[in-house]
């Protein structure tokens, strides 16, 4: 979603942050769209008519899957490269502008109806704190003294947060005993990528805080999003492209006060926030709307479950970054929790 990738805010029902669909998110990736299930994000409903655009005639809905599988996956190496160059904050403000411009097209062209209302856009303004400016904000910090590959993992434990915070904020929600063993085994599965037993091994705590407290923060959001923004009647791209805007905005706010014109802008860095805005941002919520729309939410957050193996792949093979036996033997212990926690109880039958 994380690159984290990837995970807009979708305003339905949530399926957690974990699920990436945030409204605009990423993964850091991950995750903008949807709300999580924990990180199973709420997705937005089928397009009215239930037409069937030309793109999704054309791509079989597993390429599209696949496809948004890497570009979040993806989105914590961008990160990275941007780093190279720019600082954490510019490095988030690239992403929230490109990401925002892909948007707005898409809203032009469909010309769909922005949302009304100051309460609404009090709201939207709320989430794109939650989801997109501190998030992006925090993994790229987090990235100047950790590996993307680690940041990738971290942003993998969204859906246990979500879950907890699920049953503190969303009175709805009733975990069971499977679920809760599912946060338990996600928490011992982050000890063991963080190498707990052996003072952290060796990667940085700051970073790896940063990292993990943005995955909380796609967590919260979602919570927030589904208690206050699930019921408002605006369309899922346009509630999104209003988010990515005002967290746009935000940014264009801080980024000055403590970051300076870039000296030097060489390509790779600059393609690579290129990239992660206009790709991991703006064309991945548009493929994960599509998709939603038309295979359903489930299909849609299980894509969650790509995102580290793609982020950790990119990284040893294209970063040459190192990889301990922990890290992935944790990451699947994550993965697995995670699901845990998406599990919901089965009506009980009648006698």
């Amino acid at each position: 979603m994380t690159a984290a990738e990837s995970r807009p805010a979708t305003v339905t029902a949530a399926t957690s942050p974990t699920s990436p669909t945030s409204l605009t998110s990423a993964p850091a990736a991950p995750p903008l769209a949807s709300p999580p299930t924990p990180n199973a994000p709420t997705r937005p409903a089928a397009p009215p008519g239930g037409s069937v655009p030309a793109v999704r005639r054309l791509l079989d809905w597993r390429v599209r899957f696949a496809a948004l599988g890497l570009v979040w996956g993806f989105s914590f190496l961008f990160m990275k490269v941007g780093n190279e160059a720019f600082a954490p904050l510019q490095v988030t403000l690239g992403r929230m502008v490109f990401g925002t411009a892909v948007l707005a097209v898409a809203v032009a062209v469909k010309r769909e109806r922005l949302p009304r209302g100051p309460r609404t856009y009090a709201h939207l303004a709320v989430a794109a704190f939650l989801l997109n400016s501190l998030p992006f904000s925090l993994f790229a910090t987090a990235e100047q003294t950790i590996p993307s590959m680690l940041a990738g993992i971290c942003n993998a434990a969204t859906p246990l947060f979500s879950m907890l915070i699920s049953v503190v904020a969303l009175s709805e929600d009733r975990p069971s005993r499977q679920r809760f063993a599912g946060v338990g085994l996600g928490f011992a599965g982050v000890l063991t990528v963080l190498g707990a037993w052996q003072g952290f091994s060796g990667q940085d705590p700051k970073g790896t805080v940063m990292a993990l407290a943005a995955a909380l923060s796609y967590a919260v959001g979602w919570a927030y999003v589904r208690r206050t923004l699930a019921r408002t009647g605006g369309s899922h791209l346009s509630m999104s492209a209003t988010q990515l805007t005002l967290g746009t905005v935000q940014l264009l706010l801080v980024t000055p006060f403590f970051t300076s014109v870039p000296h030097d802008w060489p390509a790779k860095s600059v393609l690579s926030v290129l990239a992660l805005g206009a790709l991991g941002t703006g064309v991945a919520f548009l493929i994960q709307y599509g998709l939603v729309a038309e295979k359903g939410p489930t299909i849609g957050s299980m894509v969650t479950y790509l995102i580290p193996i793609v982020a950790t792949t990119a990284g040893v093979l294209l970063l040459n970054e190192s990889l301990s036996w922990n890290e992935p033997v944790g990451a699947v212990v994550i993965l697995i929790g995670a699901a845990l926690t998406q599990l919901r109880p089965r009506a009980t039958r009648r006698a």
